[in-house]
Parts: C-alpha cells; sequence; structure tokens
C-alpha cells in the first residue's frame, strides 16, 4: 500500500486490538450477535463489498447501539466511498463513546475532515493522532506525511482567502453524459467540437458533440476507423478541428504498451486512417494522454520511458520542416518531480500548461497544477489549482477554454448520470491562462482564386519576437492564435508572390472577438501592389519607427530573392492639414522607406518613391477609421 492510500478503510479495519488504558467501552462486553454480524461486515469490506458491509454494520448498530468498533469501521468505509460527512459524523460519534480507544483513529478521522475542506481542525487530529503513545512506524511515517497535506492545504486557503471564488461545476449534460464514462475532453479553440473518451463495457471509444445555437448536440462516436475493439483513449483534438493525436494500447504495430496515433479530418469530413507516430516518439514503454500546441509544432505527452525524473514524466517532440517529429525531449524539474506527472494540456496562448502531479506540494494523492512558460522559453513555478478543485482525492484531466476563464473536467459528482461525467466550471482569475483570440481563414492566389500552400507569420510588434510560425494546409487554410495583451505584426508568404501583412492590437480587456481573414496573394508582376500595414510613422514625422523593421525585413528578403524586381514606394496620407503638407509629407515616408532599403544593401536603381499625399483616399476621411486607412505606405511592383 503505497503512503498516500494509508489511511483509507483498511486503517480501520485493521485497528481492532484492545487498549489497556480503555475506559467506557470494553469489546469483551459486545453483544456476541452483534459480534458475529460485525466479523461477516468485516470479511465483505475486506473483499470490497462495502455496500453489503454496511447493511451488516447497521444490523449490528441495531442490536448493540454502543458497539464502538461499528462506528469506527462504518466511517472507514464511508471514507473509502468519499462520503466524507457520514464518515465524520461515525467518528465523532464513536469518539464520544470512548475518547481513548478510538484515539488511534484520528488519523483517517482527519483525512475524512480535510475531505470537506476541514484543513485547520484535520491538522489538529493529526497532531493529536502523532502524540498517541507506543504508535508504530508506519503510522508514524502516514500521519507526517498527512500532517505535511494539511499544513500546505490551510498555507494555500490564506492565500485564496479573498478570491471570492466558488466552486461550482455543472453536469455537462445528457447529450454529453451517459450511464457509462466520459472522461479525458478535447475541444477546438472555437468552442464548437467536442470530443472525449466514452467506456462501456470495458471498450473505449471516443465520441463527438458539437455546440449549436449554445447547445450540445447528442454525441455520436467518431467517424472513420478510429474506434476499435481495443483500447484507444487519451486523445487530442487540434485547435483547428483538423488533427486528432490520441493513445492507442496493444496495438499489433505497436511500439509499446501504449503509443501515440494520429489521424487527419478529410474533405468529406471524416478522420483519416489513423497512423502511428513512430519510434522516434514512441518507445518500448508507455506514451499517453497527448497535448498539441496551437500552431501543431510542440506535441506534449505522459511517458514512463527512461531518461525522466520520477515514474511518469511530461515530455515534448516537436515537428520538423520535413513534417517528422523530433526526439522527445523532457520538460525538466521545474514541471516532473520524482513521483508521476500526466494529462498535460497546452493552452491555446501556447503558454499556459496544465498538468496532474502526485510529487509537487499538494493535498495528496494526484493534484492539477499550472505553470507558464517564460520570455526565455524556460518553465517557470508549477503552481497548485488550490481547493476545492484539488482535494485529498486524484484528480485526473483538465482542459480549459480559449477564454481562460473555464474549464472542463472528468468527476463522479452528486448528480453524475453514471460514474464519471464530464463537467464544466469557471477557474479562479489567478489559475486562469491568457485569453487568446485567434485569425483563420484561406489563402488564395488572387488571380485564379486556388487556394495557397503558405507561411504564416506572427510577430510581437514591440520585441521583434516570433511568435509563431506556421505553415497553412495544401488547401491555404491557416488558424493562428492571439493572446490578449500585446500587438501583433501578421505576415503571409508564398515564393512567386507578394506577401501580405497586417496588424492586431489585442488589449488586455478589449472586445475583440475572432478574426475571419481570407487573403489573396498577389503574383510578382507589373502593376502588382500591397499595402505595406506594418510600416509605421509618428504623426507628422517621416521617421520610422523601430515597429517597422520587421516589415521592412520582409520587403528586403523579398528583393534578394527575387533579384530582377524593381518596386516604387508610395506614400500616402489622411486630409487633415494642408493639402501640399500632406503631399510633402506622404513623399518624406516613401523616402525614408527607399533610404533604409538602400542602406541595407538593395540597389537605388531598383527602388522608386512617390507621395500622393491625401490624393487616392480608400475610405472616408470624415471618420478616424477611414482617417487610419488612408494613411498608408504601399509598394507596387514596377517590373520583374
Amino acid at each position: 500500500m503505497s503512503l498516500k492510500k494509508y489511511g483509507s478503510v483498511l486503517i480501520v479495519l485493521i485497528f481492532a486490538t484492545l487498549f489497556a488504558q480503555a475506559q467506557n467501552y470494553n469489546p469483551d462486553k459486545v453483544n456476541k450477535k452483534a459480534g458475529a454480524i460485525y466479523a461477516k461486515a468485516y470479511e465483505a469490506a475486506e473483499a470490497g463489498k462495502y455496500e453489503e458491509s454496511l447493511k451488516l454494520l447497521a444490523e449490528a448498530q441495531a442490536i448493540d447501539p454502543k458497539f464502538l468498533d461499528v462506528y469506527l469501521s462504518r466511517a472507514g468505509i464511508y471514507a473509502e466511498l468519499k462520503n466524507y460527512d457520514a464518515s465524520i459524523k461515525d467518528f465523532e460519534f464513536g469518539f464520544k463513546i470512548d475518547s481513548v480507544y478510538s484515539s488511534t483513529y484520528l488519523l483517517p478521522y482527519s483525512i475524512s475532515l480535510a475531505g470537506t475542506g476541514q484543513f485547520e481542525k484535520a491538522l489538529l487530529m493529526v497532531n493529536r493522532f502523532l502524540e498517541t503513545p507506543r504508535l508504530n512506524t508506519q503510522s508514524i511515517i502516514a500521519g507526517k506525511y498527512r500532517k505535511s497535506t494539511y499544513e500546505f492545504a490551510v498555507k494555500k486557503a490564506k492565500e485564496m482567502a479573498d478570491s471570492g471564488y466558488v466552486f461550482a461545476p455543472k453536469n455537462m449534460g445528457k447529450n454529453i453524459n451517459s450511464a457509462a464514462l466520459e472522461y479525458f475532453p478535447s475541444l477546438t479553440i472555437d468552442g464548437k467540437t467536442l470530443i472525449y473518451t466514452r467506456r462501456q463495457n470495458n471498450d473505449e471509444d471516443f465520441y463527438e458533440s458539437q455546440m449549436v445555437d449554445g447547445q450540445w448536440t447528442e454525441a455520436k462516436p467518431v467517424s472513420g476507423n478510429i474506434n476499435t475493439n481495443l483500447n484507444e483513449g487519451a486523445q487530442n483534438i487540434s485547435q483547428d478541428g483538423n488533427w486528432l493525436i490520441y493513445t492507442g494500447c496493444n496495438y499489433p504495430e505497436g511500439q509499446g504498451s501504449c503509443d501515440l496515433y494520429i489521424a487527419y479530418k478529410t474533405k468529406q469530413g471524416t478522420w483519416s486512417e489513423p497512423a502511428n507516430l513512430g519510434p522516434t516518439v514512441n518507445t518500448d514503454f508507455w506514451e499517453s494522454s497527448p497535448s498539441l500546441s496551437p500552431d501543431k509544432k510542440d506535441l506534449y505527452f505522459a511517458s514512463n520511458q527512461p531518461g525522466g525524473f520520477g515514474g511518469k514524466d511530461i515530455w515534448v517532440t516537436h515537428r520538423l520542416p520535413s513534417g517528422k517529429w523530433s526526439r522527445p525531449e523532457n520538460l525538466g524539474s521545474s514541471v516532473n518531480t520524482s513521483g508521476d506527472e500526466g494529462c498535460p494540456f497546452i493552452h491555446a496562448d501556447n503558454e499556459t500548461l496544465y498538468f496532474n502531479s502526485t510529487g509537487h506540494e499538494g493535498y495528496g494523492l494526484t493534484d492539477l497544477f499550472l505553470i507558464k512558460k517564460q520570455a526565455d522559453g524556460k518553465w517557470g513555478t508549477a503552481l497548485n489549482l488550490g481547493y476545492p478543485i484539488n482535494s485529498i482525492d486524484d484528480e485526473g484531466s483538465l482542459i480549459v477554454t480559449a477564454d481562460g476563464e473555464n474549464a472542463i473536467y472528468a468527476s463522479d459528482g452528486a448528480d453524475t448520470y453514471g460514474g464519471l461525467d464530464l463537467y464544466e466550471f469557471t477557474l479562479p482569475k489567478a489559475m486562469r491562462a491568457h485569453k487568446t483570440l485567434w485569425v483563420s481563414g484561406k489563402v488564395f492566389d488572387n488571380n485564379t482564386k486556388e487556394g495557397l500552400p503558405s507561411s504564416v507569420v506572427l510577430t510581437d510588434m514591440n520585441t521583434r519576437n516570433v511568435i509563431s510560425s506556421i505553415q497553412t494546409d495544401e488547401d491555404g487554410n491557416y488558424l493562428v492564435t492571439l493572446p490578449v495583451g500585446k500587438t501583433y505584426g501578421f505576415t503571409v508568404n508564398r515564393k512567386g508572390y507578394l506577401f501580405y501583412s497586417d496588424n492586431f492590437v489585442i488589449e488586455e480587456n478589449g472586445t475583440d472577438t475572432a478574426t475571419k481573414i481570407n487573403i489573396p496573394l498577389k503574383p510578382l508582376q507589373a502593376g502588382a501592389s500591397v499595402i505595406l500595414k506594418n510600416i509605421f510613422f509618428d504623426s507628422n514625422e517621416s521617421v520610422l519607427k523601430e515597429a517597422s523593421i520587421t516589415e521592412l525585413d520582409n520587403l528586403i528578403t523579398l528583393l534578394k530573392e527575387n533579384k530582377s524586381l524593381k518596386i516604387l514606394i508610395k506614400g500616402y496620407t489622411d486630409n487633415i492639414g494642408q493639402p501640399q503638407n500632406n503631399l510633402t509629407l506622404s513623399n518624406k515616408r516613401a523616402k525614408a522607406v527607399v533610404d533604409y532599403l538602400i542602406e541595407k544593401g538593395i540597389a537605388k536603381v531598383r527602388l522608386t518613391y512617390k507621395g500622393f499625399g491625401e490624393m487616392q483616399p480608400m475610405a472616408d476621411n470624415n471618420a478616424e477609421e477611414g482617417r487610419a486607412q488612408n494613411r498608408r505606405t504601399e509598394l507596387e511592383i514596377i517590373s520583374n
């Protein structure tokens, strides 16, 4: 029995020894018929037949209402069934009968108190337990372990005291849940597709539901040949809904006991034939619980392969330009411990990782944690999600919606349809990921309208660091995530075409929503033009701002890759001010771009500039939104 299991019903049942100092209760004077029934109850409990044992204990109690061992043993069974309120009631009644005889039961009593969140009282009781004379070594170790968890819980409660948080998980309803077991939820970024594991008749299959008019549709088995009579589970759908990565165990072609597999959404809307991720990722050991980053470049998973810190660790493999996956890397000691870590979930912000662990400081058994990736790419400090999200029992997988506010997890709550069901709840503010929006759409040829596989790059305009760099699919479809609180440069490139650029200012408390942008790329030919949306100047100034550098460097790359290309840089203003002043300003701004290009080695003969002032407006100058569009810098191809 592990340390963390010590203290359940078995600890109660094995403590049938008499204490010489017992005062009010004498087991020798128990009614013999009640004692015989109690013995049968003991055997039933040892066999795991708790309901039968409870029935027998009630019979024994009816015969001898002061049969102390009945109350103490029944309290242990209730604890095993997680009915901690009933457990506490029986323990406390037993203590009233004889507190000295019952003193050895202060440890399981403290566990039941902790099960209801009464950590300060639990700490008081475990301290009394540890003062009990003649405790054996195992009891002392178990008591000290529980004491450490209660001390953590008391400290954590003080940290969260003023948050006003109310934990109110809501069952996701009969269209999602059933009399079977539902767990391992997975959600697309738009919150419209939910895929999860359902276990019935000892067979695990994947089910899918769609959000329609604010309601989940009745879940159906996923399409394709993913569900089999073999053991598959622990799946993860990509943020755009086009990839499904899951765990398959004991497959004939598998590398080890459990491997990771991938399937793709077809044009017909079904899932492709799944493929094993191969021996670089999968080993002779156990791989499970995949979670794909929003840009599909990093795949997090749990494994007990060698080279880790404990039994099971969290690892990451990176998708290479070839499309293959790299050899997995251990996430390191900030995440992994000598215990077990599992169920990783990387949020849409691509910075916040949720996972569970037995090794980090917590409430006992398996707790849920989050950890955030720092600016240098390293992981910060693991943060326990706190009570009552975490409890003294095991916590499993958890996912968090793109807004960072809401979570979905599996629980056997009081209103379950049967065993584990899926529930949703609001997270405490301190435990939330960054609210994340997204841009999606299709890149296509401006002339033929055919989809174009292209490169999509997202840059932090303030630091010029690349946030993500992705490839569209073969039809040009893309999805890019935008955590709030930053200003992003957005660039789409394909060889033989003018690049497209845009920018997004995503405020922390803004009202921005998801955006759909279909992007026509223009072939490199005379007359083709594009607005350089990430060229910036201060008002009435012609000095390039630092935030323009990324766009200018993209322009330099275009010119170096197409050495015969000659271009015209055109400057425009709004109609505020005198027309002649605006014409002069626009000319200076266009010249500033050309001067930068020449300074970086582009031949002057390939570059021309001209200012047009407030002429040729794109939008109405009577509104600021229109004026902002009219203040622009354009690139036009003279010859190719």
